[in-house]
């Protein structure tokens, strides 16, 4: 997570922030202070977007496009953009061609408006299932982990297809696992259970750290349902045991107004956090195309809470170094 220096500039913007046909969006700040927006958007590949101030955003066009030597052919979901060792590293998800199931891979760019390239022509780790929606999170120790989801797709387990939160730690180079991956929790509670009782779903991870506890980030339920929701577990380790948030979800539908929010990603923005996720562009037929919003977050006695959805509301961060 990006943390700025404080100083006395502001920036505003509403809901909805302009970009359709997405998924899954995530900001990286670089370091020369400028926004870049990664998201599921292109059928074989990534279209990023740039931004000075978060309200007017550029389109930078394809960021990553898959060619002949690189292990996916579709199905491109939820890239994620870490700057290390003074280069980006990119890991996404994709449908593997050896096998048809889904997996994770890796590309790295000197640039962080791409092109994108895959360090080799395999997934990042086959482990046997599928895997999809990677996150990195590197402590304040410098320990590196990587948390995803074992998809649901191929994931069967007494007849009812689960998504499983799993974490291992990272190798320096952020590019394989140096441990064998842990399952942390699956989906479990009524609120995560509310689309379809042969599949659940827990995906979508994002790590904050605060006071020395760690809350992991997930998105609940089908993605093309208005029931997509955005929920927190808390531990005070980043390989677990966690405890779900009993306020779960933080983030949920608007009656009319909005469909679906999920899969966010967090910034910090002087003292403040935004939280960047997807809601359906159109709120009657939740589909594949969603758009972006941002909302502002905090932490409140020990819990994780979003100040939305906003529609049309005007937001104010202050203290921000533009």
């Amino acid at each position: 997570m990006e943390n700025i220096k404080d100083i006395d500039t502001q920036i505003s913007f509403a809901n909805p922030i302009g970009i359709t046909h997405i998924g899954d969006p995530f900001i990286l700040r670089d370091n020369n202070g400028s926004f870049f927006l990664y998201a599921t958007s292109f059928v074989n590949g990534f279209r990023v977007w740039s931004s000075s101030d978060l309200s007017e955003w550029k389109d930078c066009g394809l960021c990553y496009k898959a060619g002949i030597d690189s292990f996916g052919y579709e199905d491109f979901w939820a890239p994620e953009v870490v700057c290390h060792n003074g280069c980006y590293i990119m890991h996404y998800s994709a449908r593997w061609k050896k096998n048809k199931s889904l997996r994770i891979g890796v590309a790295i760019s000197d640039s962080p408006s791409g092109p994108f390239i895959d360090i080799k022509d395999e997934p990042m780790f086959d482990l046997g299932y599928p895997a999809i929606d990677g996150h990195v999170f590197i402590d304040d120790d410098g320990e590196k982990y990587f948390y995803f989801a074992k998809d649901c797709s191929e994931n069967i387990v007494d007849g009812k297809h689960e998504s499983h939160m799993m974490v291992a730690k990272l190798d320096d180079s952020l590019e394989a696992l140096s441990t064998e991956p842990i399952f942390l929790f699956k989906a479990e509670h009524p609120w995560e259970t509310m689309c379809d009782a042969e599949w659940s779903w827990n995906e979508g991870p994002f790590m904050l750290k605060q006071n020395h506890l760690y809350y992991l980030m997930y998105s609940a339920n089908f993605y093309a349902s208005k029931e997509y929701s955005i929920c927190y577990a808390v531990s005070d380790s980043p390989m677990g045991p966690f405890i779900k948030g009993a306020d779960n979800p933080i983030l949920a539908f608007r009656e009319g107004l909005v469909s679906g929010p999920g899969h966010n990603s967090v910034i910090k923005l002087g003292d403040e956090l935004l939280c960047a996720y997807h809601v359906h562009t159109d709120y009657d037929n939740p589909s594949q195309n969603r758009q972006v919003y941002f909302d502002k977050m905090r932490f409140e006695n020990g819990q994780l809470k979003i100040d939305g959805p906003t529609v049309g509301k005007k937001i104010v961060f202050g203290g921000v170094n533009l």
